[in-house]
């Protein structure tokens, strides 16, 4: 096999294109990358379920909070008068008629803890005349891990109780609980529990370091369809995310009614799936500032999802102006200056200096249709956000099915504004959620692909028959991952036409899936990056500033070239059932093969929370200055220095 590389018809490569998208799926960010240990922490649990169209919501804030002890004589009730905070007015009336009852928080799968750590606690109580103590901490069937004991104040006040509290013993799967230590009414409120760990007291710390270690050059947020929402009154409205945490209303998720269908009553195992918005605007900004990646916000356009409604706001409705408006803050709120509205909301949060926010993600996976006239919103926003802000560069969508007859309407539609407007869209986001067998096949689409139009590969995976629906750590299995290293290569080569690139779904908490496969499985207590994350972390961490046309002499091989000063990076991917020794050449002296970085393994192979590294980059040390063994199915990187 020859691998051969020109400097004809270079092109430069944006070294931040190898990027992140965060969407809520997958318990991804409420049980997941939010530190919060506590479920339904503050009484404000929804219960979704029934069809498209007809979703039946009700308030269920006793989720996940159960009497302590089993059986004992205590009365709950969610009540919401005379809230602490009217934007989340439920709260728990809690009535013991014996001593050392309460009650108990399941938190998932339970709480596990090392000896020594140390976590913030806090509550909020109302008493009217109960003026003895609460005991409140975790506890196994052995006793305390912590507990905290204080007097409460009885003036039909709320009060906000905090505590630094340490384990004092290792536990797994243990309850938080509140107890009255004497028989008497209360009222409780916004409970919370987070390790000191936690990256900015808000990030767990385990899985914002695997996202560190991706070194991503941006990072979309805060989803896809979730942005939109089943209807429009469960959008993502990002004005209802910052300011007080406790204070940020919370909404239903649009996962928790993943798989419902055109009529019945579907009840999700997730019904009761939210979003507490302890992560909002201001907390996904500090997140791309700790990963040193540039923030790519996306805001909605006036449409619900589209798989799940036919809801929009017409394009010529005033009513529209809300959501433009929307999209203009969302700059104001991350570049103005304290003298502005949202700047100055941003600056008393925390943050005075600007966020520096130079994308702006308009609408996601949207199609034309009488219902959405898309094209025509796209273009009322587009050259409004432009306007006002000429600097921001706006990420369009050309639908989520790349190759049908709609796609291809909306590249020429792009295309189109583009001849009369080259600002009218920075890039625009493709999505491939398709069989290794799809990618293999098409590694040199962007070859010929038209340069009047730049690409942002927003969401892709390979999912591979009989594994991706296993909502499981098995649906990542190689198979998936080489096919997407293939088409990367594809990408590489293409450096001036796919700008900015990212894997989706990010996150899955193991037994709280409602998609894959994804990039990083976890747990309460571990997590992982599948053989797809090394994947990504490869192409993000061992690339160039330019990129070389590369050429393969060999069927079911794949190649990409780029460098940088005196290294060169070649990427190949060896799908065959085969050993390929690969020699490489060129037009010019890219020196001798320094070291390879390799991952190889059987199509069936994965990481799992027993083997989380069964398949990592390996250094394979090269036994010659042009030439390396690629055993089958393999993924190696070849580095060379002049």
């Amino acid at each position: 096999m020859k691998i051969s590389i020109s400097k004809e018809n270079s092109v430069p490569v944006n070294t931040g294109c190898t990027g992140i998208f965060f969407e809520d799926i997958n318990y991804g960010l409420d049980g997941g990358l939010y530190a919060e240990l506590l479920e339904n922490r503050n009484f404000e649990a929804k219960d979704v379920h029934g069809h498209i169209g007809e979703y039946i919501v009700t308030q269920d804030g006793g989720y996940a909070w159960d009497v302590f002890p089993e059986g004992a004589p205590v009365a709950v009730k969610v009540k919401d008068d005379r809230p602490l905070f009217v934007e989340n007015p439920h709260y728990l009336r809690l009535v013991t008629q014996r001593d050392g009852c309460g009650v108990s928080n399941r938190a998932y799968e339970g709480i596990f803890l090392k000896k020594g750590e140390t976590l913030r606690l806090s509550f909020w109580v109302r008493s009217y005349d109960y003026r003895g103590k609460i005991r409140a901490g975790v506890y196994t069937k052995d006793g305390a891990v912590f507990e905290e004991k204080c007097r409460l104040h009885a003036d039909g006040q709320w009060h906000r109780y905090a505590f630094h509290v340490r384990a004092g013993q290792s536990c797994e799967g243990a309850q938080f609980r509140f107890i009255l230590e004497k028989a008497g009414t209360v009222h409780i409120d916004n409970f919370s529990l987070i390790p000191d760990n936690a990256v900015y007291g808000i990030f767990r710390r385990d899985l914002a370091e695997l996202l560190k270690a991706l070194r991503p050059g941006f990072v979309r947020f805060p989803g896809g369809c979730v942005v939109e929402g089943n209807t429009l009154a469960n959008r993502y409205q990002w004005k209802l995310s910052v300011g007080q945490p406790e204070r940020r209303r919370q909404n239903w998720n649009r996962w928790a009614i993943h798989g419902a269908g055109e009529e019945g009553d579907f009840r999700s195992p997730f019904s009761h799936y939210g979003q507490t918005l302890g992560v909002g605007y201001y907390e996904y900004f500090l997140l791309c500032e700790y990963l040193g990646a540039k923030p790519l916000p996306v805001v909605g356009l006036g449409i619900a999802c589209q798989y799940m409604s036919k809801e929009a706001v017409a394009a010529d409705d005033p009513e529209l102006e809300v959501y433009i408006q929307e999209a203009l803050d969302v700059v104001e709120f991350a570049n103005g200056g304290r003298d502005s509205v949202w700047g100055r909301v941003r600056a008393e949060m925390g943050h005075p200096e600007p966020f520096g926010l130079e994308y702006l993600g308009l609408g996601n996976e949207q199609w034309e249709t009488k219902e959405s006239e898309f094209y025509h919103r796209f273009e009322i926003f587009s050259a409004r956000v432009r306007e006002k802000y000429p600097e921001i560069k706006i990420i369009g969508t050309v639908g989520p099915d790349v190759g049908t007859p709609r796609y291809e309407e909306a590249w020429a539609w792009t295309r189109k504004n583009l001849e009369r407007d080259p600002a009218f869209v920075y890039a625009s986001d493709e999505h491939f959620y398709v069989a290794p067998e799809w990618l293999y096949a098409h590694t040199d689409m962007y070859d010929a692909y038209p340069r009047s139009g730049l690409v942002y590969a927003g969401e892709y995976a390979a999912h591979v028959s009989g594994v991706a629906g296993s909502l499981a750590p098995a649906a990542n299995v190689w198979e998936g991952a080489l096919a997407e290293a293939a088409f990367m290569t594809g990408m590489e080569r293409n450096a001036d036409v796919v700008v900015m690139r990212s894997y989706a779904p990010l996150f899955a908490r193991i037994g709280y899936t409602q998609w894959s496969p994804d990039l990083i499985w976890f747990d309460a207590t571990r997590a992982f990056g599948s053989a797809n994350y090394h994947v990504q972390r490869m192409y993000s961490l061992l690339t160039g500033e330019v990129s070389w046309r590369t050429q393969t002499d060999t069927q079911g091989t794949y190649v990409s070239a780029t460098s940088a000063g005196d290294i060169t990076y070649v990427k190949a991917v060896n799908a065959t059932d085969s050993p390929v020794t690969a020699e490489v050449e060129g037009d010019f002296d890219f020196g001798e093969m320094l070291r390879i970085v390799r991952m190889a393994g059987e199509p069936g192979d994965f990481n799992s929370p027993e083997e989380p590294e069964k398949l990592v980059p390996v250094e394979v040390a090269p036994t010659a200055a042009r030439t390396a063994e690629l055993p089958p199915h393999s993924f190696s990187v070849l580095i060379f220095r002049k």
